[in-house]
């Protein structure tokens, strides 16, 4: 529940108000008893730059949020909810990146898992909680009329929780992850399954980041519910942001991160390059297999090309992403003590999240790697055509949801078919310079066709017209 030391509400006056799970902001606790505060990135802090007056409603995520919120310490246009520290990690751990996520992922190895038990059930109960704080804050902030965008599947309650408290608000509901066809949805107990739903159908308005994950969602209400009700359905692919993107690359520390990743590479070479969250719905091991494959099936790019591997740590309070971290870590050190040689290291690996060197790598590429096994949109595959300084090509897995916008001008392929992407990444590579650039150009402007800014402001829009 919402800590009797969050911060006093201001009148109910907001007519924009977004609900997301983090916010724009974070906080540090010093050991002096200091608070430093950090500004957040990705699309969604782009997208809401394009409206002035709005209200962020998150959640405190660490003890230094926490205890800003304790302080009365904040940002104009955030309220930062201080949710119990066991409740919220119930519902983020335990439901949203242990059940949804592995749900709209397909990631279950279903011989053994889900096991929907007592314990589930407990933290299922901290999820509506956790749901309930964000409506009943949204609820007291809104102003008369106003309009609500509810972010992804943390809050996927929040909708229909929010609809009974204020009937008169514009609500919007958005998912930025796949939605899972009605079989595999299924795999949930049919009365949380209902609940998913019906939270979401409480919005007017009901959004995707494409056409399929749409359909798979009014494929799961007219399954389960006979139809999706008064609720709206809209798709929004949210693109990158080509003019930050670019100016952001050539500054100072991009270029001393360049030289450096140049110096590791080696002269003369090829660079396979890809950035990603050590998630598992990324499928970085399955990638790091092909590039083996390709060694062995072509060894005549052996000391001519370099994996430049980005494995960014994600979720490491969960032990099967800590074991899915280490068995990247072991791969990339087994192909390096196989095919390694004095002057040549076959896979470069960083596993510290560094903006700066990833827009290097960005900018390096010949050949980008983006093959998860299913994923919402992907903005790696997006943002490297934009970035590149030569023109790279795209290796692009058909699950995800940029294929639907990148398809024509990637090289496509099966995410779990290693012999086949190990094939692609040697198209990718013999690909002549003329069409390479070509392709560039071409997945640029589909890259950057729904730029955040006008993404949110679409999404404004179609919600006001509902």
């Amino acid at each position: 529940m919402v800590s009797e030391h969050a911060a006093p509400a201001a009148a109910s006056t907001a007519q924009v108000l977004v609900a997301s799970n983090r916010g724009p902001v974070s906080y540090t606790l010093g050991e002096d008893g200091t608070l430093d505060a950090k500004r957040g990135g990705g699309g969604l802090v782009s997208g809401l730059s394009a409206v002035d007056d709005k209200l962020w409603v998150c959640a405190a995520l660490g003890d230094g949020d926490r205890e800003a919120v304790r302080r009365g310490v904040g940002e104009a246009g955030v309220r930062m909810l201080d949710i119990d520290a066991g409740v919220h990690a119930d519902a983020y751990n335990g439901i949203a990146n242990s059940v949804l996520w592995f749900v709209h992922h397909l990631l279950y190895q279903t011989p053994v898992e889900p096991v929907f038990d007592a314990e589930f059930r407990r933290q299922w109960a901290s999820y509506e909680t956790y749901n309930r704080a964000f409506a009943e804050a949204l609820a007291e902030e809104a102003g008369p009329g106003a309009s609500v965008l509810v972010q992804d599947y943390h809050l996927a309650l929040v909708p229909g929780m929010l609809r009974e408290l204020r009937p008169d608000l514009r609500i919007g509901h958005f998912s930025h992850t796949p939605w899972a066809p009605v079989d595999y949805f299924r795999l949930l107990p049919d009365d949380i399954a209902e609940q998913l739903l019906r939270g979401i159908l409480g919005a007017d308005r009901a959004a995707f980041l494409t056409r399929r994950w749409a359909d798979a969602f009014i494929g799961c209400c007219t399954e389960i519910l006979g139809g999706t009700g008064r609720t709206k359905i809209g798709v929004h692919g949210l693109g990158a942001d080509a003019d930050f993107l670019r100016r952001r690359s050539h500054e100072a520390d991009v270029d001393e991160r360049m030289a450096a990743l140049r110096e590791q590479v080696g002269e003369g070479r090829k660079t396979i390059v890809r950035v990603d969250r050590t998630e598992l719905s990324k499928n970085i091991v399955r990638g790091l297999h092909a590039y083996r494959a390709l060694l062995d099936a072509h060894p005549e790019w052996r000391e001519r090309v370099v994996h430049i591997a980005f494995a960014y740590p994600s979720r490491q309070d969960l032990a099967v992403y800590r074991d899915y971290t280490a068995a990247v870590q072991t791969l990339a050190t087994e192909i390096n003590g196989a095919y390694g040689t004095e002057s040549w290291t076959p896979v470069v690996l960083h596993v510290k999240d560094d903006f700066a060197r990833s827009l290097a790598a960005y900018r390096l590429a010949d050949v980008a790697l983006v093959n998860p096994i299913r994923d919402g949109m992907n903005l790696v595959a997006k943002e490297v055509p934009v970035v590149s300084d030569h023109g790279c090509a795209l290796v692009l897995s058909r699950e995800a949801g940029a294929y639907e916008e990148l398809g024509e001008d990637a090289i496509v392929v099966n995410p779990y078919d290693v012999t086949g992407t190990a094939e692609a990444l040697h198209e990718a590579l013999t690909m002549s310079g003329d069409e390479r650039s070509g392709r560039t150009k071409r997945l640029a402007e589909a890259a950057t066709a729904l730029p955040p800014q006008q993404w949110f402001l679409d999404q404004l829009e179609a919600l006001r017209q509902e």
